[in-house]
């Protein structure tokens, strides 16, 4: 029987373990990223339940007060809409002219021996102007004298209230008629009275458009 002896033996396993060693070293790598990468996935996808989590919690809330802020913003557009109107209304009532306070004045001042036959008048609300026509008879001794006391109480009673008064006269004439006052036959005289004033007091005067004074020019 012949005897075999491996003088090479340790060469020999020196060189199979070389060649086992790179296998070793990228098995390894392959299992080191392997585990890189399901840990990466294992967060990515702990991130996206967490996500998921607080957007069920902010739906669930937001579905309970749903109804409420739906509620909200219609009331609020009703509310809106209320402001808005009472603002319409506000500016209606501060631009607008009562006329009572006007004819009560104006009847205050018409004496015993004076008749008023007809008043007209309007609002120009672009210049915050009051126009009023007055025709009425007077009776006196001097008719045309108790005719211009009627329109001195105007001037006067007006300008206690209203800004930039003008009381003028666009007609004064004697009539051939006599009227019994007190048993007393007494003159007449018919008047027409112009009254032009601002219902505001110490309100600025109004500024003519340039057509209005080119108008008045001509």
């Amino acid at each position: 029987m012949a005897l075999q002896l491996n003088l090479l033996h340790e060469e020999i396993s020196e060189q199979r373990q070389r060649q086992r060693d790179p296998l070793k070293i990228g098995t390894l790598v392959l299992v080191g990223a392997a585990l890189i990468m399901v840990a990466f996935y294992m967060l990515k996808g702990y991130k996206t339940l967490e996500v998921k989590r607080r957007l069920a919690t902010v739906q669930a809330d937001w579905a309970k007060v749903e109804p409420t802020v739906t509620s909200a913003q219609k009331r609020s557009k009703e509310l809106n809409g209320i402001i808005n109107t009472t603002k319409v209304l506000d500016t209606m009532v501060e631009g607008r002219f009562y006329w009572a306070p006007l004819l009560d004045k104006v009847s205050r001042c018409v004496a015993p021996n004076a008749q008023l036959i007809s008043i007209d008048g309007f609002y120009t609300e672009a210049t915050k102007t009051v126009m009023v026509t007055v025709e009425g008879v007077a009776a006196g001794r001097e008719p045309r004298g108790a005719a211009e006391e009627f329109r001195q109480l105007l001037n006067e009673q007006l300008s206690q209230d209203y800004g930039q008064v003008t009381v003028q006269f666009n007609t004064l004439e004697d009539l051939d008629t006599a009227v019994n006052v007190a048993g007393a036959a007494m003159s007449m005289a018919r008047f027409g009275i112009n009254m032009t004033f601002n219902p505001v007091k110490g309100a600025p005067a109004a500024t003519a458009s340039p057509a209005a004074a080119r108008a008045a020019k001509q």
